[in-house]
């Protein structure tokens, strides 16, 4: 089930609002809880029991933690465990056949492929749980004794599917005591409305901009500006569909009154590729930061060192993201770039005008949302060598795409940029408040129509 769908607009989220509502104070995590297993085994029934085990791993190792704190020894023996089980319930299901077909290539080896199909967003619980246990054991977090609460906040459905990661250290206190203000309420249905515009209305406009490119390649007639328009589509599919869905989640949070952070800040008006990565996904790069390239040492110990940190947080980055190596490849293509930028185009870039470090950033980005968005190497390399001249510039099919996309693509442009929230900042509160409901109304009623009518209603972030 998916935000961006009628049974969860219409069936699931009034149900569940009502029902948590209705509920005392004291039980609304035991309603949280039942509903978001509910939401979960939606689409996978049978991966509730690996939910459940994950649930129970991570709380009696909190517990653990906590009773050996004394004993660092053994305290850092149950981290260590957690941390294990975690990798390796994400690793068997996520990159097992990866790894199998790619030993099997070994003289000798022969490994079976399992074809298990991944439960749906494990790649964040496991993050999520995984950080619960280190940060107990930093004592950055309180152990959670309730394991009522505590799956609550493992299975919490706003997030579960795609995020944004949400670190227990942030919404410990809300799980405790919590309160929904009418003012939370509203700004968390708005926010909720924004971020399903995002996604039905402009992420699946330029999803089908992008499928049309990739036909064009397809059928042997791609050309440089079908392919370059190709690279914008899918960045503006892959921002609008994911940032979509963080406001969704984040409106959802805080109709149920959690306050989860932002995951996105206008990550496309970044001056420099390593800005970019500081405002894209924000929770992940967060995650990869304080959970990996400090304890690896950061940028403590010279360059060599640094350069080393680097380049297996952006591996695992890109890995995390998928079992092909075009994912791999992706997170290293951005190790690259973000070396560059620290060791050799600091002074460069600090002297050029900001709009063509801008210009330069988006170049890097989107070549790298071809690399992203192909997992065949070779058909990558063939779309990405037209868009550098390897075949015709321009074909009359390029013409009638861009007359018939231009508002579209003129539109995500501007929704990519602050330009929105500039001009609703400018109408003064009184307006505001008068004018919310309507476009809130509106946008609703658009989606709605789009869900109706439309089959194509992708959601990316859903294989990861």
């Amino acid at each position: 089930m998916v935000f961006s769908s009628l049974t969860f607009l219409f069936g699931y989220l009034p149900l569940t609002l009502a029902l948590y509502f209705i509920t005392p104070l004291r039980r609304r995590n035991f309603v949280l809880l039942l509903a978001s297993l509910f939401f979960y085994g939606w689409g996978e029934p049978v991966y509730v029991g690996v939910m459940l085990l994950s649930i129970f791993i991570d709380y009696t190792h909190g517990l653990l933690v906590e009773r050996f704190r004394g004993r660092d020894r053994l305290a850092r023996w149950f981290v260590g465990q957690s941390v294990v089980f975690n990798l390796l319930l994400l690793g068997f299901f996520k990159y097992w056949d990866f790894l199998a077909v790619n030993l099997s290539l070994l003289p000798g080896v022969s490994i079976p492929e399992l074809g298990l199909p991944l439960p749906l967003g494990i790649s964040f619980f496991t993050f999520q749980t995984m950080s619960y246990t280190i940060d107990v054991y930093r004592q950055d977090a309180p152990v959670q004794r309730n394991a009522i609460a505590f799956g609550a906040y493992v299975t919490l459905f706003p997030q579960l599917i795609a995020g944004p990661i949400v670190k227990y250290k942030t919404v410990a206190k809300e799980l405790v005591k919590r309160t929904v203000t009418s003012e939370d309420f509203a700004q968390g249905v708005c926010r909720f409305t924004v971020g399903l515009g995002k996604k039905v209305l402009l992420a699946n406009a330029a999803g089908e901009l992008w499928e049309s490119c990739l036909g064009t390649q397809a059928a042997g007639t791609l050309t440089t500006a079908g392919g370059w328009t190709g690279l914008l589509a899918f960045g503006f599919q892959i921002y609008f569909d994911f940032s979509g869905y963080s406001d969704m989640a984040i409106g959802l949070g805080r109709m149920l009154g959690f306050r989860f952070d932002e995951n996105f800040d206008h990550p496309y008006l970044s001056a420099s590729v390593g800005e970019f990565w500081r405002r894209w996904h924000m929770s992940l790069t967060s995650w990869f930061r304080e959970y990996l390239y400090i304890p690896l040492g950061g940028n403590r110990g010279g360059t060599a060192r640094t350069l080393r940190n680097l380049l297996i947080v952006w591996f695992c980055t890109g890995f995390w993201h998928g079992a092909s190596w075009n994912f791999i490849l992706w997170g290293l293509y951005f190790a690259l770039w973000i070396i560059l930028e620290r060791f050799a185009l600091r002074d460069l870039l600090t002297r050029t005008p900001v709009w063509i470090r801008r210009g330069y950033t988006l170049a890097v980005v989107f070549v790298g949302w071809g690399i992203f968005a192909m997992e065949e190497l070779g058909a990558c390399g063939r779309y990405l060598a037209v868009c550098f001249g390897g075949g015709p510039l321009w074909s009359a099919l390029d013409t009638y795409r861009l007359r018939s996309y231009a508002a579209t693509l003129l539109l995500l442009a501007l929704g990519s940029t602050t330009l929105a929230a500039d001009l609703w900042r400018r109408i003064p509160e009184r307006g505001r408040r008068m004018l919310a409901p309507v476009l809130m109304g509106a946008v609703l009623a658009l989606s709605t129509a789009y869900l109706v009518d439309g089959s194509y209603n992708p959601f990316l972030y859903f294989r990861f």
